[in-house]
């Protein structure tokens, strides 16, 4: 059934059942919010700094007297990052009921999802995910609180060719959506500015052993590598460079700035330059959340924490300004008004993309530290 047809039907239902009171009003005691994205498998640290986020925004919303009367309730979908279980994540969220989305947060789970939410009028919106595909579409139910690999990779790709001047980058990528997406706006960069890629290939994400790979790096004669990808592989990859006596740089983007990588790569991950959103927890304006977060033993730092928050503020603050979890007012709201949340004041364009947003170059240091490079 196509949206427009469902929302119909579904306002005529509740006009029926509410017998003559206002269709747009907030009946409900609670406003169910699915946080959908990886609790299990080799990126679910990310999945982690997701939830934590909306969880906070979603309890400290709610002691401040909730939203129009209601209680927000998050509800944790797991969909490990595939893309085969995400679609089966999204139709049980269909058939919960459940209106409103934080998530997904891999680029290619978050795709077909994002098909399925846009068809039955679910209201999503993606605090990780940045491949610009997602929302090329005119799809009007999807958005996010991240910026797109079509500025990320820029911001990587400029930064290399103004400060590292390199002879030959080799650009490696997992091949999938998010990595192999970003890996090649950095390629493209590259190219244009004459900079020589003799290395342009992917990896297969869950592979341990890089041998054959560093020997090409080698042989190529590369004097710095970008990588499209999460943390485990460039993890290893890093290592095993280390160990095999490759010393070149390394960068990759915000899918590999976990503390996790320094863990699997050791002192080999000293000096990787990464893209990170702007570490918001370090903006003084938050520094009552940071202390929330830590009161509960948690990690405010990841990249995703401060995203997530807001994609709940929004969700929240468009049910207000719409007085109603109508998705379709919902998202009217969202496009129409701009927001003040602790990642900035944000405000979507018409794709559902923040028209603001910056990356961070960022060093990261052996003990999972890191120092900001740009602003």
């Amino acid at each position: 059934m196509k949206m427009a047809h469902k929302k119909a039907l579904s306002r005529m239902i509740a006009a029926a059942a509410l017998v003559g009171a206002s269709t747009c009003a907030v009946a409900a005691d609670t406003i169910k919010i699915a946080l959908a994205g990886p609790v299990t498998g080799p990126v679910a640290q990310y999945g982690d700094m997701q939830f934590i986020g909306a969880k906070m925004a979603i309890e400290q919303i709610n002691n401040a007297g909730g939203v129009n009367g209601a209680q927000l309730e998050g509800v944790v979908f797991d969909d490990a990052c595939d893309p085969k279980q995400a679609v089966a994540v999204a139709n049980r969220i269909v058939n919960e009921g459940i209106s409103f989305v934080v998530g997904h947060l891999c680029s290619s789970s978050t795709q077909p999802a994002s098909d399925i939410y846009e068809e039955e009028g679910i209201l999503m919106i993606t605090a990780a995910s940045t491949s610009p595909e997602i929302t090329d579409r005119g799809y009007q139910m999807v958005f996010r609180t991240i910026g797109l690999d079509s500025l990320q990779g820029p911001t990587a790709g400029n930064y290399i060719v103004e400060h590292i001047h390199p002879q030959k980058v080799a650009v490696i990528h997992d091949k999938q959506q998010y990595g192999e997406g970003i890996a090649t706006a950095v390629r493209d960069v590259l190219l244009a500015n004459d900079v020589e890629v003799p290395v342009f290939e992917g990896i297969t994400a869950g592979d341990k052993d890089f041998s054959a790979l560093i020997a090409k790096l080698r042989q190529a004669d590369v004097d710095f590598v970008y990588y499209g990808g999460y943390h485990p592989e460039l993890g290893l990859i890093l290592r095993q460079a280390g160990e095999q006596g490759l010393d070149v740089r390394f960068m990759g983007p915000e899918g590999v700035g976990n503390t996790d990588i320094s863990a699997i790569a050791g002192e080999a991950s000293e000096g990787l330059l990464v893209t990170l959103p702007k570490a918001f927890d370090q903006d003084p304006k938050n520094a009552h959340l940071v202390e929330a977060f830590k009161a509960k033993n948690e990690d405010p730092s990841g990249p995703f924490v401060f995203p997530a928050y807001a994609a709940v503020q929004v969700i929240a603050d468009g049910i207000r300004i719409a007085d109603s979890t109508d998705t379709e007012a919902v998202a009217d709201a969202l496009r129409s008004n701009s927001f003040e949340t602790p990642t900035g004041t944000l405000s979507f364009d018409e794709k559902g993309d923040l028209k603001d947003f910056n990356f961070v170059v960022y060093e990261w240091h052996a003990d999972a530290s890191k120092t900001a490079l740009t602003e």
